[in-house]
């Protein structure tokens, strides 16, 4: 198919196609004007209509230029009054065939698969959703279908009282690290645009400077932005288990049906090129909970191999179509911790080695969302269940798999792997600079002395770092110069030499705050091409250790949930 580039604000217009609010359910309590944007419980239907809440005066700030380029957008578009609004939240003169109302969409929440109400103002669990996430615009762009999803566009029903804005820094963050994961070749949302607005400040908890304060000591004011996020949907787990809850409860007559029509659409949207059309929904539902698997397994095996932590990792934070969705507290690990967690609530349950178990938990709320629909088939149910208890079983696998990529072994080596892990452990080692530093198939460990966080004190250690790299040598396929440098491209493509260090995001954001956007530019360009070498300049600037000045300290070590 030849791909059709989009110069005119009228050209993507017309490319709009609206599957969510047209094929499923409005919240029949909703105002058809889209004026809902105040705390309420909303009891059944798959979506409510809102307006944005548009930001004074957007200053543009920055714009996916590879993204840009995969929809055939041109730059053009920057320039079109109509386009700006849009996606700054401005929708109040948007003209036919675009909708000139955007829509917000109601989920449960889960935590590490417990089922929680207490959070929902009405201890109901009828008033979690997109609280500041409103979706504008879903097209059909070169025979793919998107969804265009505002970030910090103002007050829906599920705001919980809060006041629906995304803040410059936390905007920053997430723009800056939807294009970076993609660069990774991990499946994830994508960034369109970043704006930000000088003639509105919202409060936020934060912390004071050099603090090491676990928890937010003060009220910030900070200036709000909207960041534009794209996905093939924004279908959730907690989107699912919330029709699904409702369900087996029996909550209204039409709970059951609900349920069977937003399964039926996150097929449609994320799985029709897998699971046929024409199959009973028995089949469907089974063909989909295997394939979800599948993409959720591998998800997080790449979240691992590249150092990345989802420090919120709760259902409502987890994409049913299986790529990384919801950038609020998360981090690339620094120093090798199994435990880090970069959020101050996130608990071990979020913890970076732990992923694989809390993705387990969130695979087990999808099931249990889905068995209302097979109540009636005894075969289907236990098929499901047999999934279910295979998710383990599929995870190891895909992370043995992982391991022996990064390490450029064949097969995965469990000895060697643990004893690799005390090292890191042991002696204090940067996870990016160490696997990179490996790829280079170093004779000694010399080279890998570069990710260690201070000089090896212990000879012991010295010694087990020898054999270590010794037994992997025997085990790595190298007979010559040339499978040596075919093995170190080969693993220089699995292990990134540039992951985006919170100590770079801060200062880019508090850059961002002054009004300087070059910083974030800057970023942008380095780490949308990750796997890269780079220049001398760009390597002595971000291909280095975090500075010790940085350990322990508030909003570089840690965050909080505040956004």
């Amino acid at each position: 198919m030849n791909k059709k580039n989009i110069e005119t604000f009228n050209e993507l217009s017309n490319l709009c196609d609206y599957s969510f609010v047209e094929n499923l359910n409005s919240d029949p309590d909703a105002k058809y004007s889209g004026d809902n944007k105040f705390p309420r419980e909303v009891f059944s239907g798959h979506f409510v209509p809102v307006m944005p809440t548009p930001i004074k005066d957007p200053i543009y700030i920055s714009h996916s230029t590879n993204f840009f380029k995969e929809l055939g957008f041109s730059e053009n578009l920057l320039k079109s009054d109509d386009f700006i609004k849009l996606f700054s939240g401005d929708m109040s003169n948007i003209s036919k065939p675009m909708q000139n109302i955007g829509w917000a969409t109601g989920y449960a929440l889960s935590i590490y698969g417990t089922e929680y109400y207490a959070q929902c103002p009405f201890q109901t669990g009828n008033g979690y959703g997109d609280g500041r996430a409103i979706s504008v615009l879903e097209a059909v762009i070169n025979g793919k279908r998107w969804e265009f999803q505002l970030k910090g566009a103002g007050k829906t029903p599920y705001c919980r009282g809060a006041d629906g804005r995304a803040v410059l820094r936390s905007s920053v963050r997430e723009f800056l690290a939807q294009e970076h994961m993609h660069a990774l070749g991990i499946p994830t949302s994508r960034s369109l645009t970043l704006f930000t607005s000088k003639k509105e400040q919202v409060q936020r908890p934060w912390f004071r400077d050099n603090s090491y304060s676990k928890d937010p000591e003060v009220m910030i004011e900070e200036d709000v932005a909207i960041t534009t996020r794209v996905a093939s949907s924004f279908l959730r787990v907690g989107q699912i288990e919330l029709f699904g809850r409702r369900a087996r409860k029996n909550e209204h007559e039409n709970a059951l049906k609900e349920l069977e029509m937003i399964v039926l659409h996150l097929i449609d949207r994320e799985y029709s090129e897998v699971i046929n059309q024409d199959l009973t929904l028995e089949k469907k539902i089974i063909l989909l909970a295997n394939e979800f698997q599948n993409r959720l397994t591998s998800m997080v095996a790449n979240w691992i191999r590249v150092g990345y932590c989802q420090g919120n990792f709760n259902s409502d934070n987890c994409a049913a179509g299986g790529f990384t969705l919801d950038y609020g507290p998360f981090g690339f690990i620094e120093m090798f911790d199994p435990k880090y967690q970069s959020w101050t609530g996130g608990g071990n349950h979020f913890s970076f080695f732990n992923q694989p178990v809390a993705a387990f938990k969130n695979f087990k709320s999808f099931c249990s969302a889905l068995k209302p629909l097979l109540s009636s088939n005894k075969d289907a149910l236990e098929e499901l269940e047999k999934i279910e208890n295979n998710f383990s079983k599929v995870m190891q696998e895909k992370m043995e798999s992982m391991w022996a990529n990064k390490l450029g072994l064949e097969k995965f080596d469990v000895e060697l792997f643990e004893e690799l892990i005390n090292l890191m452990i042991d002696t204090k080692v940067d996870y990016t600079i160490f696997f990179r530093e490996l790829s280079n198939i170093p004779d000694d460990i010399s080279s890998l002395e570069k990710s260690f966080y201070g000089k090896i004190q212990n000879e012991n250690i010295k010694l087990r770092w020898n054999s270590w790299l010794e037994s992997w040598k025997s085990l790595i396929n190298i007979n010559d110069e040339e499978s040596k440098q075919k093995l170190s491209k080969q693993m220089k493509l699995t292990n990134p030499k540039y992951t985006l260090r919170e100590w770079h995001l801060v200062w880019a954001y508090q850059e961002a705050q002054d009004g300087n956007y070059e910083p974030t530019k800057e970023l942008q360009k380095i780490m949308t091409n990750p796997y890269e070498e780079q220049t001398k300049e760009i390597e002595e600037k971000y291909y280095i250790k975090k500075p010790s000045n940085f350990f322990g300290i508030a909003g570089i070590s840690h965050v909080s949930c505040s956004s």
